[in-house]
């Protein structure tokens, strides 16, 4: 008969191992401890229950498992879920992992019924889909806040989109650009991390459920009916890859490494625009602090930590990578160490993610320190030899003149604008009074009017596009 659901769950007996038939003598203390996943994997207590009923509706269905136990199987689960989100569930170290503590209350809850429950199943395809449920839901959140960021850097794009900044290479000024364009950059390499993520997700929604340890199970199983109960795409087609591909998990790992790494490099320049000696922008306070001995101090700790947990989720791709790279099939107790990087993988990047796009809508920007930077450092000299160039200068005669023309200037403690048209003339006889609608910043950055351009048009177009992929997301 089943047990009172009443019954408590604060106070069980020490249970036998589910597998403890086989032995003559207990686990060590030791081992135990060392083995024990439940410490970390009981974060996947919610999506276990949803991977046990509908295996559970599923045994009902194909005859296996009868209405009454199905009912019993319900009702206990739906308690312990309870209980879990309440906080009044107790995790025993005994039972290992999150699964077996899971089936030990129900069976205290329920008697016998919670026995059938792992009819046709083993902990290897149990872990296999709860993780594969998990990380699911764990992408479908981030790529909400891959969106979010991506959208507070399209409105501060739009708003700066005739703002004139330098554009580096080397960390040199280079071109003249606008910082809307600068911020675009950044919006589509979101734009590919959200895509990367969705590919993931795809390869990620396939139902281990039903490959047993390894190599099926002799029930009547329906695994078909399970994966759509669950919102799987379809079954993995191979028991033994199915119990031991940890493949998905890597994918995602991968595409977290990549949204991070775009994130630093975003951190990187946010922390230098902010110093003094750049000047090009403000974090608001409430994403920085101070230091305990210089009152002076405004330190970008969110970028700061965001570019140093980059590391932190590269490492975790690195270990998932090599916990595979030498594992015979099927499962091996090796794969227990794939939830603790996937975790914290999920979490770093919600965390990152989810602060960075807060913090985009704290930053103020500075248009004259940004544009007296881009005066220095002949940002313009390309736009000459382009002129030179139109005016039928081979290129690389037009690439020597300017040079000499911007080691004149340098000389001077002028910029190419500055320099009277006779002096120019000197460099090359086809400069005339028209090269000065070139040299200006804003006449080099309305040149480049194509698309894919700096021009505020192009940016504004790309701006466009940007908001409309995003309604369509």
């Amino acid at each position: 008969m089943p047990t009172d659901s009443s019954a408590s769950s604060t106070t069980p007996a020490v249970p036998a191992a589910a597998w403890s038939g086989r032995f003559n003598e207990p686990v060590a203390e030791r081992v135990k401890r060392f083995t024990a996943s439940v410490g970390f994997d009981q974060r996947l207590a919610r999506v276990d229950i949803d991977g046990s009923l509908a295996h559970a509706r599923m045994l009902c269905h194909v005859g296996v498992l009868s209405g009454p136990d199905l009912a019993d199987i319900e009702r206990g689960l739906g308690q312990i879920r309870q209980d879990i989100d309440g906080g009044r569930f107790v995790w025993s170290l005994d039972l290992e992992d999150v699964h077996l503590n899971i089936e030990r209350r129900l069976t205290e809850l329920v008697g016998d019924a919670g026995k059938r429950l792992h009819t046709g199943r083993s902990r290897n395809d149990q872990v296999a889909t709860d993780l594969r449920l998990y990380l699911r839901d764990a992408i479908d959140q981030i790529r909400v806040l891959v969106r979010e960021l991506r959208r507070a850097l399209i409105d501060l794009a739009e708003v700066h989109a005739d703002t004139v900044m330098p554009g580096f290479t080397h960390l040199q000024v280079a071109q003249p650009v606008t910082f809307g364009h600068h911020l675009m950059a950044y919006a589509e390499m979101l734009e590919r991390d959200d895509g990367r993520l969705a590919d993931a997700r795809k390869r990620t929604n396939w139902l281990p459920l039903g490959s047993a340890a390894l190599a099926g199970t002799s029930y009547p199983i329906d695994r078909e009916h399970v994966a759509r109960a669950l919102g799987f795409d379809g079954i993995c087609a191979n028991s033994l890859d199915a119990v031991s591909d940890r493949d998905f998990a890597i994918e995602f790992c991968a595409a977290a490494a990549l949204v991070m790494t775009h994130l630093s490099r975003l951190s990187e320049e946010l922390i230098l625009w902010m110093t003094p000696r750049f000047g090009f922008i403000d974090i608001a306070d409430r994403f920085c602090t101070g230091s305990s001995i210089m009152p002076q101090k405004k330190n970008p700790d969110v970028p700061e930590l965001v570019r140093g947990k980059t590391g932190r989720v590269n490492g975790h791709l690195i270990a998932l990578l090599t916990l595979m790279k030498s594992q015979p099939l099927a499962y091996n107790k090796d794969n227990q160490e794939d939830k603790e990087p996937v975790f914290d993988t999920v979490d770093t990047l919600v965390d990152s993610l989810a602060i960075y796009a807060e913090m985009m809508r704290g930053v103020t920007v500075d248009p004259v320190a940004m544009r007296a930077a881009a005066m220095q450092g002949f940002a313009t000299a390309t736009d000459l030899a382009d002129y030179l160039v139109k005016k039928g200068l081979p290129f690389r005669e037009a690439h020597e003149a300017v040079a000499r023309c911007v080691r004149h200037a340098a000389e001077h403690g002028v910029d190419l604008s500055q320099i009277d048209l006779e002096v120019l003339r000197r460099f090359s006889p086809l400069i005339d009074t028209d090269v000065f609608g070139v040299l200006t910043l804003e006449g080099s950055i309305a040149a480049r009017n194509h698309a894919g351009g700096t021009a505020p048009a192009q940016v504004r177009a790309a701006i466009q596009a940007a908001r409309a992929a995003l309604e369509t997301a």
